[in-house]
């Protein structure tokens, strides 16, 4: 099972990045760190710098089809920026494309309103996020994670750091379900 994690080149809530990356390891997979730039991504502790990880692959030198799934961390600058940057909004776009999951956590749905990929979807989010999420035509919901197949894909998402062990043991069931299918 080999994930993308995509992360701006800094911002990422660290324990939402360093948590699910465990997970997908525990479990035998292939975590592969994705940025918009090459060198090493600076994770954040709230607003405290935390420690940087290198980066893997470049967001414009992959596709979706390299992966079973994606992990999208949160972190308030990690998503902003990512939805400015095409190549990381065409990339995430891409996993809804090709039927592949997804799971992002506390402001990470940013990026999938800049995609477009939310209408009729059902998500949770950090709650000030939920207006953006609605007017993108998701339905914004409270609740520790979210798990809506009514869409071309699986979508998992998370309110916040509180809810990594349910959001990485609901993600890694589905992911574990969608590369048993072949994708």
């Amino acid at each position: 099972m080999r994930i993308a994690f995509l992360m701006a080149p800094e911002g990422v809530e660290q324990i939402e990045l360093t948590d699910p990356w465990k997970a997908v390891t525990d479990a035998g997979g292939e975590p592969v760190l994705v940025s918009t730039e090459p060198g090493r991504i600076q994770a954040f502790d709230h607003l405290d710098k935390a420690d940087t990880f290198p980066v893997d692959e470049v967001v414009g030198d992959v596709s979706a089809d390299s992966f079973d799934g994606l992990v999208l961390p949160g972190g308030v600058a990690n998503p902003d920026a990512l939805r400015l940057d095409e190549g990381a909004v065409s990339f995430v776009r891409g996993f809804f494309d090709t039927g592949r999951p997804v799971a992002a956590i506390c402001h990470a749905p940013w990026i999938l309103v800049e995609a477009d990929v939310l209408s009729g979807r059902g998500l949770t989010s950090f709650p000030s996020v939920r207006t953006d999420i609605r007017n993108a035509g998701g339905t914004w919901v409270d609740e520790q994670v979210k798990i809506c197949d009514d869409g071309p894909n699986t979508l998992i998402t998370s309110r916040k750091p509180d809810d990594l062990k349910a959001f990485c043991e609901a993600f890694m069931r589905e992911f574990a379900k969608s590369a048993a299918s072949g994708g």
